[in-house]
């Protein structure tokens, strides 16, 4: 057996059992090459549908399909062996009903190997959580800042400025915790509230934008290398990819346009006088 093959995949129980003890560890991925990086150092890999804003250049992401989703699922859990892989459920594709969201949670699981869903989790969703769940079905909750309802809230906006306003994300987490869920996303939320939202529910919680007291934190991975000029304030840069990014660019133009790119290292010579092609099969005798 290989030492490939013997890499044993963390799972949501593993994740679940986590609470109170050594803190989650998660970024987004959505390639194979970036996932293989990310999968030795990360608990879970989310495969957020922030894919919309971060790859694909779209205002929100709500014009994310769950065909975008599984393409890209598919990749990432052709990089990580390791890490979790969760994917998220995109806009349109749960609200209906459980039965429309094990539809595609199913389709999730099936065609990409990835073994666990992210929904965004408002008082609706302890009933679809519930329902996927008892189906076999491994789902992560996620309340506070939803983007999917960034519509309704008028825009990207921080949670728990006020009593009813925090008073209704805790009663979010708890339902969601309730029906199920083996992880909570807390993302966009007063650092209080993700305390007590901590302390109140069973599953661990993720922060972004939340609290150091979380379970475990997850960032955009994107966000976190400084592919983009502005970030959110929630996110600390650890790198700076797009300067990397602009500085090889330019250099490469440069010997383009100077023509001292390709050098001899990188193109193809043959001797006019070596054989050339396959060599002939031989003769049976």
């Amino acid at each position: 057996m290989s030492a490939q093959s013997q890499i044993k995949r963390i799972t949501a129980a593993d994740i679940a059992a986590r609470k109170g003890k050594e803190p989650i560890v998660a970024l987004t991925a959505y390639d194979a090459p970036t996932a293989r990086i990310l999968d030795r150092h990360c608990d879970l890999l989310l495969v957020g549908d922030s894919v919309g804003m971060v790859v694909h250049g779209l205002p929100s992401t709500v014009g994310v399909t769950l065909d975008m989703m599984i393409m890209h699922a598919k990749a990432v859990m052709r990089g990580a062996e390791r890490a979790l892989v969760v994917v998220d459920l995109p806009f349109g594709s749960y609200e209906e009903s459980p039965q429309a969201a094990f539809r595609a949670a199913a389709r999730v699981l099936s065609e990409t190997g990835a073994p666990a869903v992210k929904l965004e989790s408002g008082r609706y969703a302890g009933e679809t959580i519930r329902f996927l769940v008892e189906r076999g079905v491994p789902v992560m909750g996620h309340v506070g800042l939803r983007p999917q309802a960034v519509n309704v809230a008028g825009g990207f906006r921080a949670k728990g400025r006020t009593p009813e306003e925090r008073a209704e994300i805790l009663a979010e987490a708890k339902i969601a915790d309730a029906a199920g869920a083996f992880a909570i996303v807390v993302e966009g939320v007063a650092e209080d509230l993700a305390r007590e939202i901590t302390a109140a529910v069973r599953a661990p919680t993720i922060g972004i934008g939340a609290s150091s007291d979380c379970d475990g934190q997850v960032l955009v991975t994107q966000d976190m290398l400084g592919l983009f000029e502005w970030t959110p304030k929630f996110v600390k840069r650890y790198g700076d990819i797009a300067s990397a990014i602009d500085s090889a660019a330019a250099h490469y133009a440069g010997e383009v346009r100077a023509r001292t790119f390709p050098e001899l290292a990188q193109v193809y010579r043959f001797d006019a006088k070596a054989p050339q092609g396959p060599k002939p099969a031989k003769k049976r005798a």
